[in-house]
């Protein structure tokens, strides 16, 4: 099944609304703050820094990043107009943010344009995220920083225990919503090959077991893909949703995905060599 993020600028409105729920709920999650916080802190920006959010979607660390220390202006970039708009709507009020229109992989500015470029939980969904990386290295000035974070996919599990059904909906969900579940892993080589020397490269648990809303949200997608792709029928999509919300209630639930984050900072060739 196709990542609708890739085809995101074509997705149908009820995908759309369901992934705006989605990003806004994740966004909100304490762990998942405290984890952008991490990396977001990890960013050394100059006065007034100008900064550009590809793949923003409703703009929920875009509108993190406007009122962050020494930050000027920020950009939030993505391919579709109803994120967009949502992102508009939910920006309200804050001067130093606005939205475009573009695609990671061709971006519409100048090179040398930004102190910092950030992509949140989105080359994970680029088709060709080193085209995407290459882009950021050019519009950003030189000494520049990027801010990469993301889900190692393939550690996703929602298993208490062998062969548990709940895990097979823990699969579909990123077969369905990931373009590259292994992305992560070699986004070190891709971010030297595209010319920039890496700083840091960390790890960020993120676990859910009590009020587990994210993971809930990946339990009833891998179901429904399931029951779309007729490898199960909707009555049993239905009862696997139902047990994970009982596991929730009882205090048996367990969800787990690793992320990761990389700093790097765009070299000139002339200062890289003398290093």
């Amino acid at each position: 099944m196709p990542d609708p993020y890739a085809q995101i600028a074509s997705a149908e409105p009820e995908v759309l609304n369901l992934l705006i729920e989605v990003l806004e709920l994740r966004a909100a999650d304490p762990r998942q703050k405290e984890m952008r916080d991490a990396y977001l802190s990890w960013l050394s920006l100059p006065q007034d820094a100008h900064v550009l959010e590809i793949g923003c979607g409703t703009g929920a660390v875009a509108r993190d990043v406007a009122t962050r220390p020494n930050v000027g202006d920020v950009v939030g970039l993505d391919p579709s107009p109803v994120f967009l708009a949502k992102a508009r709507e939910l920006a309200t009020g804050i001067p130093n943010l606005h939205f475009e229109e573009g695609d990671a992989r061709a971006l519409p500015y100048e090179d040398d344009r930004f102190d910092a470029v950030i992509f949140h939980t989105c080359l994970c969904h680029v088709p060709d995220p080193p085209m995407a990386l290459q882009e950021a290295y050019r519009v950003l000035r030189p000494n520049g920083q990027l801010a990469v974070f993301d889900g190692d996919y393939a550690t996703t599990t929602c298993a208490i225990g062998d062969h548990d059904p709940l895990q097979a909906c823990a699969d579909a969900a990123i077969a369905a919503f990931i373009h590259d579940r292994w992305f992560i892993r070699r986004l070190p080589a891709l971010a030297r090959s595209a010319g920039f020397r890496i700083e840091r490269f960390d790890s960020h648990g993120y676990v859910q077991t009590e009020s587990p809303d994210y993971m809930l949200t990946l339990i009833d997608r891998g179901a429904d893909a399931l029951a779309n792709a007729r490898r199960i029928d909707a009555m049993l999509a239905d009862g696997l949703k139902r047990e994970a919300r009982r596991r929730a209630d009882t205090g048996e639930f367990f969800g787990f995905i690793a992320f990761a984050s990389l700093i790097a900072r765009k070299i000139s060739v002339a200062t890289g060599a003398s290093m």
